[in-house]
C-alpha cells in the first residue's frame, strides 16, 4: 500500500503542477495578448522557432523588443531568409529607404531590408553585423 500511496502522491503533485502551469500560461496570454506585443507567447515562441507566427506582425513587434538584435546579428542570408521569409536589397527598397541609405554612413555598404519593413541589416563578410530601423532620416 505504501508504494501505491507514493505513486498516487507523485501523480497528484504532477497534475497540480500541470494545472498551475496551464493556468499561468492562460493568464500570461490574457494579459499580453496582441499581434504586436513583445510579451505575447506566440511572438516569444516564434523567436525561438517554436511557432509559425505571422512574420509581418513579428517584424512590427521587433520595434518594442529589446532583444531584437539576437534575431538578426551574426546570421547569414539563408538564415535570415529562413527566419523572415524574404529580404529586399537596397535596389528593391522604397524611394524613401533608398534616400535614407544614400544619405547615411551606410552608403556603399551591402545592406538588406527585412520583408516590407523599415529594418535595414548591414552585412559584413556574409553575416548580419548591424540592425537599423530606418525612420526620420
Amino acid at each position: 500500500m505504501t508504494v501505491c500511496r507514493i505513486i498516487f502522491g507523485v501523480f497528484r503533485w504532477a497534475v497540480a503542477m500541470f494545472c498551475l502551469t496551464f493556468v499561468s500560461v492562460l493568464c500570461w496570454q490574457a494579459m499580453f495578448h496582441g499581434p504586436v506585443d513583445r510579451k505575447d507567447l506566440r511572438y516569444q515562441a516564434w523567436k525561438h522557432g517554436l511557432y509559425p507566427f505571422n512574420v509581418e506582425s513579428a517584424v512590427e513587434t521587433m520595434i518594442a523588443d529589446p532583444n531584437r538584435d539576437s534575431l538578426v546579428l551574426g546570421k547569414t542570408v539563408p538564415q535570415l531568409t529562413a527566419k523572415f521569409g524574404y529580404l529586399r536589397t537596397a535596389e528593391q527598397a522604397t524611394p524613401y529607404e533608398q534616400y535614407c541609405y544614400e544619405n547615411s554612413s551606410y552608403r556603399g555598404k551591402p545592406v538588406l531590408y527585412l520583408r516590407n519593413s523599415n529594418w535595414m541589416v548591414l552585412m559584413e563578410n556574409g553575416r548580419a553585423a548591424e540592425l537599423v530601423l530606418v525612420k526620420g532620416c
